[in-house]
């Protein structure tokens, strides 16, 4: 049954999932190749989701950092649903910029930052919305240049 997604891997609500091995970065290895481990989906506070996607920034894993972001934007109350979904932004833009996809870096940290930046006068669980702006600018503004991991928190 090839093309039908019979044979795809499915998590346990049925939904594709793909069980390859897969580098710091997100990209699928080989089946057997040793992988970096996923992350593990689970409810989070606010506080456990940044301090996790931290982590995961600061190890140079912003794919990793990005499914715990994005886990949290689609659990996360009407009011904030923009924010985690433009935190999520800016992890998969640095993904793309490790990658060295400049195009696409600057692209989707664009958009993550124009999802947060309504947020600024906030800062919500303390989290540093001026500086990501900022940093999201920097990074569109050269996405070949290097860049250091951002601080979600000031």
């Amino acid at each position: 049954m090839t093309g039908s997604g019979a044979d795809r891997d499915r998590d346990a609500h049925g939904r594709a999932e793909n069980a390859r091995p897969r580098d710091g970065l997100g990209r699928p290895l080989p089946h057997g190749s040793p992988g970096v481990e996923r992350v593990e989906a689970r409810d989070r506070t606010p506080d456990e989701a940044l301090a996790e996607a931290q982590d995961y920034l600061d190890h140079e894993m912003p794919f990793h950092a990005h499914e715990v972001l994005e886990e949290q934007w689609k659990s996360a109350p009407d009011p904030e649903r923009a924010l985690w979904q433009g935190l999520a932004q800016l992890a998969v833009g640095l993904t793309h910029q490790r990658r060295g996809n400049t195009r696409g870096a600057a692209s989707v940290a664009s958009r993550g930052a124009d999802a947060i930046e309504r947020y600024v006068a906030i800062a919500p669980h303390g989290i540093d919305v001026a500086g990501l702006v900022a940093w999201a600018q920097a990074m569109t503004g050269d996405p070949s240049a290097e860049v250091p991991v951002p601080s979600l928190r000031s």
